[in-house]
């Protein structure tokens, strides 16, 4: 099987199994590093595992197939998620635009990087996702203003996330730039880049198509939650 095909849960039991907590199979990522989870298996063996794995009231998101009513479970929120991964060599992005200069994001941005997040919703991050791979910025006026960086890592693969801008500061090709930089650190080591996004964000795909992304597998981003007991 390639490792995209269950990438949550291939992560949590190889490059990242440092950050994850287990229960017979299934897995999740620690609650501060990341909201996702997975399982070995989509079936009921695994949906039983992660219900045991939740403390009451606690959320994971999980790529399935569909969404599953399991017991001890609820479904939260159910969204359609296109994997799309890179085909060749890394992109040139600088179609006449200034590159801006980047700086690597640490421990000490964490606040401002929560901050943008929460304001620009690229997905979920927490205060230690950092952890889980490059994360790059830009600065204006010493104010972050644009990020990206890595979040799932399997091997031969790093994914490209957390790609987000400031409304203020939409327009300039930061996120291109962005995602240049993290995807060629990827290649540089060998490993090939992929991403996730919501299908119908047309202007989203049209700028990850134009960077050499192509479709790949399209799943659904399944919030579960588990039932008081």
């Amino acid at each position: 099987m390639d490792p995209l095909d269950n990438v949550i849960w291939q992560a949590l039991t190889t490059r990242q199994a440092h950050l994850a907590e287990s229960h017979q199979s299934a897995s999740k990522f620690q609650r501060d590093v990341s909201l996702l989870g997975g399982f070995a298996n989509e079936d009921r063996e695994g949906y039983a595992s992660m219900a045991a794995l939740l403390p009451p009231g606690e959320r994971v998101g999980v790529f399935v197939e569909e969404a599953n009513v399991a017991p001890g479970l609820r479904v939260v929120s159910s969204v359609a998620l296109l994997q799309m991964v890179l085909e060749g060599k890394a992109p040139d992005t600088s179609d006449g635009k200034k590159k801006p200069v980047f700086v690597d994001l640490g421990e000490p941005d964490v606040p401002e990087m929560m901050a943008l997040t929460e304001l620009t919703k690229p997905g979920p991050f927490n205060r230690r996702t950092r952890e889980m791979g490059d994360y790059v910025g830009v600065r204006e006026d010493g104010r972050l203003i644009a990020m990206a960086g890595e979040r799932l890592r399997v091997p031969g693969y790093t994914e490209v996330s957390a790609v987000c801008t400031h409304p203020d500061h939409l327009g300039r090709g930061y996120a291109a730039f962005l995602m240049s930089e993290i995807i060629g650190r990827i290649v540089e080591r060998g490993e090939r880049p992929f991403l996730h996004v919501r299908p119908e964000n047309a202007r989203a795909v049209g700028l990850y198509e134009r960077l050499g992304f192509e479709k790949r597998l399209l799943k659904r981003y399944v919030i579960l939650q588990k039932e008081p007991s």
